[in-house]
């Protein structure tokens, strides 16, 4: 019998991410008998939740050893596996981390991972992610870190530069560049191939291939996409149009890099509203699980494209899964990217580990764009975990979404002020 793995999966309160979590353990069967332990702060949410996974686990007879905690130190002895997705009041903080900036003619258009709001929301999560890092090593040094927290580039350099932890990112966005090739091309998402290298969120396909038959799609692409509707992914296309390769995060995350992204897609920021229903359709599912009015089938337990498990299982079954995109340390996948970035690159997954593919250089145009971002995420990670208000500044002067020295002030002195409560790391001036 192989070995059953003990998973901790942190954040496991959240609605979206514990049922994504959960539906993904139970799809992969091969990890079956393993052990779960769910932890949340929140303790009314992570009991639904691990209600929840109770059931599905009696529905489908598959044998988790399953429990809760509050209290993260009692769940990681002898953990082998670290799922962390957390947030520091994410929604209240985000709306922040838009309208200032905005207040002081930031026309950016999220607000989350890139521009002054995310150096803010870096040092919020800074001081837990790097104290949960600080258990680990102290608990099971040995386990393995899978990071959904975002800013995803700056908190893995954060955890990699001060932690002896080893950690891997994970992130999705991937699947907004395949739904554009769909789109233009008329080839279902299923059938695409997609290999693509850069930085988080900010990642450029090098290669888009049929899965049945291996054919380069980029020619088709091309083609199809010179008479396809100009408005849709209005971004995307113009930044494919000047440097050669279509990104892959979708125009809302792209836009994130660039000052002018607002002369083609909405800067009105995220829909709050959306995201809280979604999140309250997720809960009644986790109500009809609960009280047995949701089936527990095959049709709930579908596999929600998240890959922490495909991790897990790679690395205790030896599956040589290729993992579309992985964020860890370049080490010279990225020839003409800093060694010391976090590059999101395709990675094969084994008994050995995570193995990232090496792809040589990126064009110099891109490699330039990623380097600019590279050196902030170095800023803001130094700023944050020293508390050294100078490198604040410093972050938000060299960030290309500031084109004004007074904003810079500005925003400085408003988002510090509002984020006191979260920045333990800054004593007061």
């Amino acid at each position: 019998m192989s070995y059953k793995p003990k998973v901790v999966i942190i954040g496991a309160g959240s609605a979206i991410f514990g049922l994504s979590m959960l539906k993904d353990a139970f799809f992969t069967k091969d990890l079956w008998g393993s052990e779960i332990v769910l932890v949340d702060i929140d303790e009314e949410a992570v009991k639904k939740m691990a209600l929840a996974a109770s059931k599905m686990n009696e529905e489908l007879n598959a044998s988790y050893k399953i429990s809760y905690t509050t209290d993260r130190t009692i769940a990681l002895p002898k953990a082998d596996f670290v799922i962390l997705s957390i947030a520091i009041d994410r929604v209240k903080m985000w709306k922040k981390d838009f309208e200032i900036p905005k207040k002081y003619g930031i026309n950016h258009v999220l607000g989350e991972n890139v521009g002054p709001g995310a150096v803010f929301h870096t040092m919020r999560n800074l001081p837990i992610v790097l104290d949960i890092c600080q258990d680990i090593e102290k608990i099971c040094p040995n386990a393995l870190l899978i990071n959904f927290t975002n800013p995803e580039s700056r908190l893995c350099i954060a955890i990699n530069k001060f932690t002896n932890v080893k950690a891997v990112g994970l992130c999705h966005q991937m699947k907004a560049g395949i739904e554009i090739v769909s789109t233009i091309t008329g080839i279902e998402k299923e059938h695409i191939d997609v290999k693509a290298w850069g930085i988080n969120h900010f990642t450029w396909m090098s290669d888009i291939r049929d899965k049945r038959t291996g054919e380069d799609l980029y020619p088709l692409f091309r083609e199809k996409e010179k008479t396809y509707n100009p408005e849709y992914s209005k971004l995307s296309r113009f930044i494919f149009h000047r440097y050669g390769l279509l990104p892959t995060s979708g125009d809302g995350h792209l836009g994130e890099f660039f000052p002018y992204a607002h002369e083609m897609i909405s800067a009105a920021g995220y829909d709050f509203d959306c995201y809280e229903k979604r999140r309250l359709a997720v809960v009644d599912v986790l109500n009809g699980v609960i009280c047995g009015d949701i089936t527990v089938d095959e049709q709930l337990i579908q596999p929600s494209g998240e890959k922490a498990f495909n991790i897990i299982n790679g690395m205790i079954h030896n599956t040589n899964e290729l993992i579309e995109s992985v964020n860890i340390p370049n080490c010279g996948i990225i020839s003409n990217l800093p060694e010391e970035a976090i590059v999101e690159v395709p990675a094969v997954v084994s008994g050995k580990g995570l193995n990232g593919l090496a792809l040589g250089e990126l064009p110099r145009g891109i490699s330039a764009l990623c380097k600019q971002q590279i050196d902030v995420q170095h800023l803001v990670v130094e700023a944050g975990v020293n508390g050294d208000r100078n490198l604040v500044m410093q972050a938000l002067l060299t960030d290309p979404n500031i084109p004004s020295a007074e904003a810079a002030r500005k925003i400085y002195d408003e988002l510090m002020e509002v984020n006191r409560p979260y920045l333990p790391q800054f004593t007061s001036e």
